[in-house]
């Protein structure tokens, strides 16, 4: 190699950690407790110093307290009760955040019996390894979704518990700028907390301007040879590449300055991370989050204004950007912020609905703060006027929902007190762009309660001029504090683009004779001719037919459907349909057999009406949790559950009604959740929305305007237009002009005369982006779309490019006998096996032989010296099985067949990489030395002792790094000085020193090994 992610990316980010002030700890010093790498001598030297009360007996107990929590099934709850404490004994010194030590290292062995992984970069605060980095070369196949794959892999095995449990952050680059919008994302810096599987990556974008004067050290080149020898990788020293990539502003160095500069990590360390205890299928699941960088950012905007007494402001982020969270997050930021004032908070929810303060509730008890539900204007009375904080009785941070209805004259607190205790009270108003009229007594009654109150207004569209158009939204709750928009969120990944789909003309047209039919018979109102039988019986049929078609398309039956209807009649009417064809009860109509004939699928789907007259409070509350839990397929609803409900499975929005101004937004984005890999969510415009969506989009593009100004440009709609579709339908067939696209046959010619990989990769991606586009003018329901372009052509034709491709790189793995990631690192890795009609015990054979394919591949990638015959043995035995079978067609005697033998490749394999494991420590884990030690060995042409041998090459070591790091050319092409200089090193530390006798073949020979070691790992291949 040796332009890989070591050279490009590691060493530079080790370096760059020691500009921000972290020390580094020499890979043969990696003193520390193997069960969870605490390095305990750092930990009790720096418990010690930030508790100098602790004797060394209880620095030592609270070490083996802290080791025995570490072992809980709790994903390290306790143990970050402990971490982040900041009373009693200290774990971390927040006060005072330098008075820590913080240390760094690399290729940190995290091991638990025969399991193991190594971390490129491990973050060590108080000895304690609360941070990893893992790091990819950029342009690498996978990108960053094999290290996430892997971590998830890990993290899901009880070996690593402990591991899992001490990680608090990790951060994940290779070194590349984001590909934005990618569900999947590939390309990029992204950061993380721990997890038992399903790694969320969150994407950072730094949006302060940081003082690098002030945060970085000036370089140190005695650190930077230091860490170069350490590394055994000197040989990049002078190079341009390696000069490049110390720069502070790669995308890798860029994440680290901002997420592990000491105030951002003692930020996300005491404020930014949450437990989220949830039930699910009856069993209580703890996740971990971490908070998003506008989460991040919009707090330290309220801290900033804050700090200029500004006492309200509204917080625009996006629906689905976690506003719930953000005032989570701001109880423990805020009461730390007022504790240091010697002010005690006192947190209020406000919302204007019911169904929106049991959400609020939710959420925030999941995250573990005690929650007070005011339920009267007597029980708010009773509490805005009493002088105590807190209410409950375990001193934990608490917060009140409450109704914005519940405010009154008389809510207001007492003008004189006659206690000395400094209150100081917060308000989170949720959706403050809706229902707080300024000519209505709620507001007022809110504003007055306490002037002195801090009012924080949460809005997802700040649509606020069309609630009242003679005043101005900012001027009840203030400036803008921090704007996160739509754009951003789906950047960022955490939203979904949204696709309309028209009902088509036959079933209009359908509609239209049956209003007519009905309006012969009299005056009726039109939301009584929607909540009609003849009216709901085929609506409800087209949406049965196509949710299951929507099901059937993605494959996937555990998408929700949610129908937004013209009125609670229409609403219960709908609902009546579906419990004649899916109900119990007795049918006067046709049988539940032939309904569910008439509908051609014989699934059973279930439903759940919501409305505030049906069924109560409890009943509605275990509906929606089993919706989200996929035991419900659609719900009925009419205004319930419009806003304040994420269900992320739910992409799937009927909508039967014009719903006006900012609600439509908040209405329709219901479904933008991101879910799986999905890119859209999807709604079904009965009620012809366009016209009124135009309304609300020209309102929103007008705050932005005067938001944004010129950055106006970069606002995409949330739809994918006709216009849109059509210049997509230009692109691609401008793209495949050259190509005949009629004949697979004389298509299929032409890309075998294509070799190069990455035309051929382009030619893939505009073919799978017309699969894509044609699923998407389908589920919109605009077919004349379809026209002029054969879709179904382009995706035979797409088959045909993806074989060529698969073609050249099978040919270029068996041939490259240097390339590490060769046939069985692509094969290994990616092989999918797919049964049909067996047996648990076949499936079982399955998942083994698939857990013994990666354990063998992971082996041979682990080998250090894959030019050794005996490892080439090996990787040919397992070429064999690729080159004769097809994996995900193989026999059960097949597999059993090739079990046995990759459990014997894997134990060969294995065996061979502990002995080079050996010999590598001789020379201080330098890959090259263990190589050229080998050679020599193999040739035998020395009458010396293997240790002498040793001796003598560890000398010759020392003084060719000492060489390299000295000159800044002395490895470019050419250049015989190298040659010479190591030559003379050689006969004086084996000759001269050793006292070998060596012929001038042998000294050759010895000279060239080290030479193109050096050579090989400054190249760029």
């Amino acid at each position: 190699m040796k332009f890989n992610e070591d050279s490009r990316v590691k060493i530079p980010a080790l370096l760059h950690l020691a500009r921000l002030g972290y020390t580094y700890i020499s890979r043969s010093k990696q003193f520390r407790l193997e069960e969870n790498n605490i390095f305990s001598d750092i930990f009790k030297e720096s418990i010690s110093n930030i508790n100098p009360e602790l004797s060394s007996g209880e620095v030592t107990k609270l070490l083996e307290d802290v080791s025995f929590k570490l072992k809980n099934d709790d994903l390290g709850r306790d143990f970050f009760k402990q971490l982040t404490n900041t009373s009693g004994i200290k774990l971390i010194d927040f006060d005072d955040f330098e008075n820590n030590s913080f240390h760094i290292t690399t290729e940190l062995t995290y091991k638990n019996g025969e399991e193991e992984f190594r971390p490129d970069i491990t973050v060590l605060i108080n000895g304690m390894p609360l941070v990893f980095i893992e790091v990819k070369k950029p342009n690498n196949k996978q990108g960053v979704i094999d290290e996430r794959n892997r971590i998830n892999r890990r993290f899901t095995n009880a070996a690593f518990k402990t591991f899992t449990n001490i990680t608090q952050l990790m951060i994940f680059s290779n070194n590349m700028e984001y590909e934005d919008g990618v569900i999947d994302p590939v390309y990029g810096a992204f950061y993380a907390t721990s997890a038992n599987g399903n790694l969320h990556f969150n994407y950072f974008r730094e949006e302060e301007n940081l003082n690098l004067t002030h945060l970085l050290k000036p370089e140190n080149e005695d650190l930077e040879n230091s860490i170069l020898r350490d590394n055994n990788i000197v040989a990049i020293k002078n190079t341009d590449e390696f000069l490049t990539n110390k720069d502070y502003n790669k995308p890798t160095n860029r994440i680290l300055t901002s997420l592990l500069s000491k105030d951002r990590l003692a930020f996300i360390l005491q404020f930014g991370l949450a437990y989220v205890e949830e039930e699910i299928d009856g069993v209580n699941v703890i996740q971990k989050h971490i908070m998003r960088y506008p989460q991040i950012f919009a707090t330290k905007a309220i801290k900033a204004s804050l700090d200029k007494s500004i006492k309200k402001g509204i917080i625009w982020h996006t629906q689905g950007s976690g506003k719930t969270a953000l005032a989570y997050y701001n109880v423990k930021f805020l009461t730390d912020y007022y504790q240091k004032k010697n002010i005690i908070p006192k947190f209020y929810f406000v919302v204007d609905r019911l169904d929106l303060a049991n959400q609020a509730t939710s959420e925030f008890g999941m995250r573990g703060l005690i929650v007070k539900r005011v339920n009267s204007r007597s029980e708010f009375l009773t509490d805005i006027k009493t002088i105590s904080a807190l209410q409950n009785s375990t001193g934990e941070p608490e917060i009140s929902v409450i109704n914005i209805q519940k405010f009154t004259e008389e809510s207001t607190v007492e003008k004189v007190l006659d206690y000395d205790l400094n209150i100081q009270r917060i308000y989170f108003i949720d959706e403050a762009h809706r229902s707080y009229n300024p000519k209505g007594n709620y507001l007022i009654n809110l504003l007055k309660s306490d002037e002195n109150a801090i009012k924080i207004a949460l809005t997802g569209t700040p649509l606020l001029k069309e609630v009242a158009k003679d005043y101005d939204s900012k001027a009840i709750f203030g400036d803008y504090i921090h704007k996160y928009y739509y754009n951003k969120s789906i950047a960022d990944g955490y939203t979904l683009r949204l696709i309309r789909e028209g009902i088509n003309t036959q079933y209009k047209l359908q509609m239209q004779d049956i209003m007519d039919e009905i309006l012969k018979k009299g005056t009726i109102s039109k939301s009584d001719i929607f909540a009609h039988p003849k009216f709901a019986e085929p609506m409800l049929e087209y949406i049965l037919t196509d949710l299951k078609a929507f099901r059937k398309t993605h494959q996937d039956d555990s998408l929700g459907a949610m129908v937004v209807c013209d009125s609670s009649d229409q609403a219960k009417a709908l609902f009546a349909e579906f419990e004649k064809i899916y109900g119990t009860q007795t049918q006067d109509y046709l049988s539940v057999a032939e309904e569910k004939a008439k509908y051609g699928n014989n699934d059973s789907l279930k439903a759940s009406l919501i409305l505030h007259d049906i069924n109560d409070k409890e009943y509605r509350k275990k509906d929606v949790k089993s919706f989200k839990a996929g035991d419900i397929d659609i719900l009925f609803v009419y205004n319930m559950l419009l806003t304040g409900f994420d269900a992320k499975r739910l992409k799937k929005l009927y909508l039967a009604r014009v719903v006006k101004h900012q609600n439509l937004l908040q209405t329709l984005t219901r479904v933008n959740r991101p879910y799986k890999n999905y890119k859209f969510g999807y709604v079904v415009d009965f009620a012809d929305i366009s016209k009124e969506f135009k309304i609300t989009n020209d309102n929103y593009f007008q705050e932005l305007q005067s938001e944004l100004g010129d950055e106006m440009q970069n606002y995409s709609n949330l739809f994918k237009t006709r216009e849109e579709i059509q210049e997509d339908k230009s692109r691609i067939k401008e793209f495949l002009f050259q190509y005949d696209t009629r004949n697979a046959e004389n298509f299929s010619d032409q890309i075998i005369q294509i070799s190069d990989k990455k035309r051929l990769q382009d030619i893939i991606n505009i073919l799978s982006s017309a699969k894509e586009l044609r699923n998407i003018i389908r589920l919109q329901g605009d077919d004349d779309l379809l026209n002029g372009i054969d879709f179904f052509k382009l995706n035979q034709l797409l088959k045909v490019v993806q074989d060529r491709l698969a073609s050249i790189n099978f040919v270029e793995n068996l041939d490259n006998e240097d390339e590490n990631n060769n046939l069985l690192n692509v094969a290994l890795e990616d092989i999918y096996f797919q049964f049909v009609k067996v047996s648990e015990e076949e499936m079982i054979i399955a998942v083994q032989l698939h857990s013994d394919l990666r354990k063998t591949r992971e082996e041979l990638q682990r080998n250090i010296d894959q030019k050794d015959p005996e490892f080439i043995t090996l990787r040919e035995e397992l070429e064999r099985i690729f080159k004769n079978k097809n994996l995900d067609e193989v026999s059960q005697e097949d597999m059993r067949s090739n079990i046995t033998l990759l459990k014997s490749v894997y134990a060969r394999v294995n065996e061979l990489n502990n002995k080079n494991s050996n010999i590598n420590s001789k020379y201080n884990n330098d890959d090259k030395f263990t190589r050229i030690h080998k050679r020599i060995m193999e040739k035998g042409s020395i009458s010396a002792q293997e240790t002498q041998i040793h001796e003598a090459l560890m000398d010759t070591k020392i003084m060719v790094d000492l060489l390299v790091l000295s000159n800044t050319n002395i490895l470019k092409d050419g250049n015989d000085y190298f040659s010479d200089e190591v030559l003379s090193i050689i006969i004086q530390k084996f000759i001269d020193n050793k006292k070998m006798k060596l012929d001038f073949e042998t000294t050759q020979n010895i000279n060239q090994l080290v030479v193109n070691e050096y050579r090989q790992q400054s190249y760029i291949n």
